[in-house]
Order: structure tokens, then C-alpha cells, then sequence
């Protein structure tokens, strides 16, 4: 867990750095401080609305006791188990199994499932996938999320000016032109591969911590096995096939991993799968 935590708090710390880094070619200290201010800022509007935003692009509907007993009590059981705030609970009609958590904090949290979820896993695994989600209330993933997603978008939209009006040397001077075209190039995947191995730690994380929450490792273990085998063969809808939300899901909506997974938001099922079951065993 520990070697988890510390690996997060590095690639942030990457991220933070990469950006101030292409602020500063591009425009000396004073861009340096543009583009920290320009960071600040999508960072608030996305700590305060950025739950709001997924569950509208999403058309989730809220649930509650009355319209949905057997998943809302769940739900609940399992925030008291983690001691958590009950969070509010949405259903997504879509037909791939998946589902997510979202919220700047764990009072202010919800947690998302998909029709084909609800519907595909037994009540045991559907436990352990919200118990999974929970685990990523509890740790404040969520945030982290966040602020790494916004960084890399801010990160690209920083390359693109690079390209258009150039860098600053140490003097003021206009820097090469190549140089601009390379940090157009080369920031936003860099960019990328940091936020998708933010991520992937945090999987990691929420996995072990949801086997916690549910006290059944083995439970969340087949149900990612179904999950993935699902998804591979089901993509989602066009209209509903958001890349920039796929890190929030349990499982990767897209297909395709590319680059040996560099570029992966989810470490591969397989490797999760065995990290549960060897906690199951007990080893």
C-alpha cells in the first residue's frame, strides 16, 4: 500500500513539474506562474463540478431506497462497513457492465452502475464491485483523478500555444522553432503516461481496499473476470464512448491497450484478478 502511495505522489509531483516546465519555455518565469494560475484554475472549476459533469454525460438517475431497495441497501451496507458517508447512488442505462465513483470528497461522493452490471453479476459479485468504488471514496482517488486529468488537458492546451508563438530563452529571446514543435509533440504524451500510471496505482489500491470493505476478495476477482471478458466483446454505444472518463471505471470501456499498456488506464485484468486471489488464499 505503502509503495503505492509514495509511487502516486511521485508521478503527481511529475505532472506538476512537466507543466511548469513547458510554462517556463514558453514564456519564461512570468509563463511559468500564467501557466500555474491557468492549472489553479481548471482544478477548482473541476473539484467543485466534475462529479456533475460525468453523471450528465453519462444521463445517470439518482436511486433511492424506494426505486431501487436491493442496490441502494447495498450500497449502504457497505459505506458503514467502510465508514463512510452514504453516498448517492445512480443506475446508467447502458447495456456494458461497468460502473464508478465520483465526487471531490467522501461527503460529497456518488457511485454509478450500468444496467448490464446490475444485470450480468450475481449479488455477491455486484458487493464487491461497489465495495471496489467505495474503496476509491475512502482513499480520495477521485480527486487525484482529477487533478491529474486536468494537468494533462492543461499540459496539451500549453503544447499548442508552444507551437503558435514559440518559447523564451533565459533572455527573453524567441527560442527554435523546432524546439516548439517537439513540446507539442512530446508534453501531452508525456502528459498521458503519467496520468495513466496515476491510475493504474490507484487501481491497484481500490482493488485491495474493496477486498477490505467486502471481505471477499475472491467476489470482486470473478466479477472483474466477467467484467473485461464483457467489455472486450461490447464496446460502448458511440454517444455514450467518453475516453476522458474511462480511468474512472472499473474497467476500461474502450478497447485496446496499446504500447504494452503505457498508455492504459487499468493495469490488465489478469494481473488484478491474481492479486485477489492470492488474497483470498491468504498468501
Amino acid at each position: 500500500m505503502l509503495g503505492n502511495q509514495i509511487k502516486t505522489f511521485v508521478l503527481m509531483a511529475a505532472v506538476v513539474a512537466l507543466f511548469g516546465a513547458v510554462g517556463l519555455w514558453l514564456g519564461g518565469e512570468q509563463g511559468m506562474l500564467i501557466a500555474l494560475l491557468l492549472a489553479a484554475g481548471m482544478n477548482f472549476f473541476s473539484y467543485w463540478f466534475s462529479d456533475s459533469v460525468v453523471l450528465k454525460m453519462y444521463r445517470a438517475r439518482e436511486v433511492d431506497e424506494a426505486s431501487s431497495p436491493q442496490f441502494y441497501g447495498m450500497v449502504r451496507e457497505l459505506a458503514g462497513r467502510a465508514g463512510l458517508p452514504m453516498p448517492r447512488v445512480y443506475i446508467i442505462d447502458e447495456a456494458q457492465p461497468n460502473a464508478f465513483a465520483t465526487g471531490r470528497n467522501p461527503q460529497h461522493a456518488a457511485v454509478a452502475a450500468t444496467r448490464g452490471i446490475l444485470g450480468m453479476l450475481s449479488e455477491r459479485e455486484l458487493r464487491g464491485v461497489m465495495a471496489h468504488e467505495l474503496a476509491h471514496v475512502r482513499h480520495r482517488d477521485i480527486l487525484t483523478s482529477t487533478v491529474s486529468a486536468t494537468m494533462a488537458g492543461a499540459i496539451s492546451v500549453l503544447a499548442q500555444m508552444a507551437m503558435f508563438f514559440g518559447g523564451r530563452d533565459s533572455s527573453g529571446r524567441s527560442s527554435n522553432p523546432l524546439a516548439g514543435i517537439l513540446v507539442m509533440i512530446l508534453a501531452p504524451i508525456a502528459a498521458s503516461l503519467i496520468q495513466m500510471a496515476i491510475s493504474r496505482a490507484r487501481e491497484f489500491e481500490a482493488d485491495r481496499g474493496g477486498a477490505e470493505i467486502s471481505g471477499d476478495p475472491g467476489a470482486l476477482a470473478d466479477a472483474l473476470a466477467k467484467i473485461d471478458a464483457y467489455a472486450r466483446n461490447v464496446p460502448l454505444a458511440p454517444a455514450e464512448a467518453h475516453p476522458e472518463t474511462a480511468q474512472m471505471m472499473i474497467v476500461n470501456p474502450l478497447s485496446g491497450h496499446g504500447l504494452g499498456g503505457l498508455f492504459a488506464t487499468h493495469p490488465p485484468a489478469a494481473d488484478r484478478i491474481a492479486r485477489l486471489r492470492a488474497m483470498a488464499s491468504g498468501r
